[in-house]
């Protein structure tokens, strides 16, 4: 298999990294799924309810200041953006798409956890999952052992400074 390529890895809202289950869960999984019962899964939503949801994300109210750490976060993971650090760590970064995945999941983020608006701990609990797949390191920092989500980490630092 071949990688997919930068525009269309940019079309992922986030990039989730599940690990292995627990035995008991791998278990569980092993004996639901090798024996005779079928299985059958319930729907948690109706397509109504679920277009509601998403029309009611986009009408959350978002601050400025939630809107301008959003731009710092995304625009700092980009190279030429006289970012000494990520000019040295970044081949590629994150294109306008990824400001909207982050605006997107903030605001579902607050609403999963009963708030009407997103906070700037929301950015940055989502920075991860929405730029690892959106970003390229250099060959330099590869080579040092430095992985995408070192990289995010060190931005949202930087970016709550």
């Amino acid at each position: 298999t071949y990688p997919l390529p930068e525009a269309q890895l940019d079309r992922f809202l986030l990039q989730v990294d599940v690990g292995y289950p627990e035995l008991a869960a791998e278990r569980q999984i092993l004996l639901d799924t090798t024996g005779m019962s079928d299985s059958h899964a319930n729907a948690v939503l109706d397509a109504e309810r679920l277009l509601g949801i998403q029309r009611l994300i986009r009408q959350m109210p978002v601050s400025e200041k939630v809107v301008d750490a959003i731009l710092s976060l995304v625009r700092s993971a980009r190279p030429g953006q006289g970012h000494a650090e990520t000019d040295k760590h970044v081949a590629w970064g994150p294109g306008p798409r990824a400001g909207q995945a982050l605006m997107l999941c903030a605001r579902a983020r607050a609403l999963y956890e009963g708030r009407l608006a997103p906070s700037i701990d929301d950015v940055h609990a989502l920075a991860e999952p929405v730029l690892q797949h959106r970003m390229a390191l250099t060959f330099a920092a590869r080579a040092e052992g430095i992985a995408v989500r070192d990289v995010i980490a060190s931005l949202v630092k930087r970016n709550k400074e």
